[in-house]
């Protein structure tokens, strides 16, 4: 037998009626119960699981309804007793929240300084409204909800493009923006890697994953697992894409979703290959694609994760990061000339990664003549081995001494040309006992002499060696970077930085005359921990302010009782 009971004017959370639900089905002497607003779609919902009732007709999207199937009319007082004590908790808890609370969107607002998010998680009919209304005012919309109609997720993705504003969702279950979980999110340290999704657990087993490798994330941005659908476009996924590649933070950014149709996979492949950073991409359920330009494919999520990590290694200064890091920059690129490559190397092997790489970079084949030690020459860049045939007769090899390195090197940094010096300092038995303490003075008066006549010259270099050699790895580069000198932990990381000062040095523009260029609110957004109007889900509130984000709880309710024509009008009066 059905029994129903309208509690009238008692709005509650969604999500917290379901899991009050599961608890009073476990009750004895209870076949079924629901306890859901009376909005259309729970009335839907009511008569698909066979508990509509006749009552329910009259009750308004603020109602509470509870219809419950027993045999014992008295398990109804337990029930209501149970649901009553279930909203004084609610209300209790609210009460002791130091979480600030609002009644009206606009108060919500002026409660948080700069407010940039809003976070949505009410029932997805009355979500679009909240929407359009966070996107009047300039917020960024992290939504939740469910059940919003294709068509409104178009419309409300392309108005929040058009300010400069993103909205992830609906349906979005995961992000992780500044260090601050947003709704389905784990504990990830901060790192340099930035992912973008269209699957809350894909994004989150990747995040952990690289997490458990030691590493860190800048920002997940969710989408929503419609974004990439053909009648969306992936607009949402493009403009994460963007943001991440304009944050300094972000040297690495991983993507994942769904196949999408092949107009919209090819759609985001070419958004990949325009951005400056490396991207690993995972189409679950197909195979991955050959490499090309920036992008690697993965075939699974773990395969992404750690494809992400060993980039990340690779990546410790992005080209958004150069101007930053090292200032000298900024007065070669005044030098057009200044534009060029030297590599002075005693390793053959190390001569020849680093002239591979840059062939690369340059995008020029090979020609596999090396005479005299020459493993790169085009224009100006320039790679050569001292330890070749050429350089060794008569001498010893430059790792034993090295002094013919030492005036080649004098001679490239009177160079007009040359913008970077790359080297090597190879360690260890049978070479130079201390090589490190050859080139550091030389460096520190080349730099000096540089800045004196107004220009810079910058040395990049590695060293080979370990903490267990006699001149340990740790005091060579101590003293080189001593110098001035910048050494990496590799000489591929060494070459791949300088291809980086190259590609800046070539760029028309600076990071802050870009950045100035820049009016979108998704890089301010994450630029700094969200600022967070939460509406609906009050736990997601409780996890911003946990993160030490400023966040401000809208006890929304159904306008006009949710009746949405007459709630349209009063927006209007306002």
């Amino acid at each position: 037998m059905l029994f129903t009971v309208i509690k009238k004017n008692s709005y509650q959370d969604s999500v917290n009626l379901m899991l009050l639900t599961k608890g009073l089905s476990s009750m004895e002497g209870i076949s079924q119960i629901s306890v859901m607003m009376g909005t259309p779609a729970n009335k839907d919902i009511f008569k698909n699981s066979g508990l509509y009732t006749e009552e329910l007709e009259d009750a308004c999207p603020n109602d509470i309804c509870i219809v419950v199937d027993t045999e014992d009319k008295s398990k109804i007082d337990e029930v209501m007793m149970e649901i009553e004590d279930f909203i004084k908790n609610q209300s209790s808890k609210s009460k002791g929240s130091k979480i600030p609370s609002a009644r009206t969107f606009d108060t919500a607002i002026s409660k948080v300084n700069d407010a940039n998010l809003a976070l949505i998680s009410i029932a997805g009919e009355y979500a679009t409204d909240e929407v359009d209304r966070a996107l009047d005012r300039n917020l960024n919309v992290f939504l939740f909800s469910d059940n919003v109609n294709i068509e409104d997720e178009k419309r409300l993705k392309e108005k929040a493009d058009e300010k400069g504003l993103i909205l992830m969702g609906p349906d979005c279950g995961t992000s992780i923006l500044g260090g601050v979980p947003l709704a389905f999110a784990n504990v990830i340290e901060k790192g340099n890697i930035g992912v973008v999704g269209a699957s809350g657990t894909g994004i989150q087993e990747i995040t952990t994953i690289i997490s458990r490798y030691k590493k860190g994330i800048t920002h997940a941005i969710g989408t929503g697992g419609r974004d990439l659908s053909s009648q969306v476009g992936a607009i949402t996924a493009i403009r994460a894409l963007r943001a991440l590649a304009k944050d300094e933070e972000t040297d690495v950014i991983v993507f994942v979703s769904k196949p999408p149709s092949p107009e919209i996979m090819n759609k985001v492949i070419k958004v990949f290959t325009e951005l400056e950073k490396p991207v690993v991409a995972i189409f679950l359920g197909e195979k991955p694609r050959k490499n090309h330009d920036n992008v690697h494919y993965a075939w699974t999520l773990d395969e992404a994760a750690l494809k992400a990590v060993e980039l990340s290694n690779m990546n410790t200064i992005s080209y958004k990061k150069i101007e930053s890091t090292i200032p000298e920059v900024k007065i070669i690129k005044e030098n057009k000339n200044k534009r060029f490559i030297k590599g002075l190397y005693c390793g053959g092997t190390l001569a020849l990664e680093a002239a591979m790489i840059i062939r690369d970079y340059l995008k020029i084949e090979d020609d596999k003549n090396h005479d005299n030690g020459i493993m790169l020459h085009y224009e100006n860049h320039e790679i050569i081995d001292l330890g070749d045939d050429k350089y060794t007769k008569g001498r010893p090899h430059p790792m034993i001494e090295p002094s013919l390195r030492v005036d080649e090197l004098k001679k490239v940094i009177e160079m007009k040309e040359t913008a970077i010096i790359l080297m090597d300092n190879v360690i260890g038995y049978g070479g130079h006992n201390d090589v490190a303490s050859v080139f550091a003075p030389v460096i520190k008066e080349a730099r000096e002499k540089a800045k004196k006549n107004g220009n810079e010259i910058i040395f990049i270099g590695s060293v080979t060696g370990t903490s267990n050699d006699p001149k340990t790895y740790e005091d060579q580069v101590e003293i080189l970077r001593e110098s001035g000198a910048i050494i990496c932990e590799s000489n591929a990381l060494a070459v791949k930085l300088a291809i980086k000062i190259i590609d800046y040095l070539n760029c028309e523009k600076t990071v802050e005359e870009e950045k100035k260029e820049i009016n979108d609110r998704v890089i301010k957004l994450i630029s700094d921990k969200p600022k967070v109007i939460n509406i609906g889900l009050k736990h997601f509130a409780e996890t911003v302010k946990k993160y030490e984000s400023d966040v401000v709880q809208y006890n929304w309710s159904p306008i006009a009782g949710g009746d949405k024509r007459l709630a349209k009008i009063l927006e209007k009066l306002k």
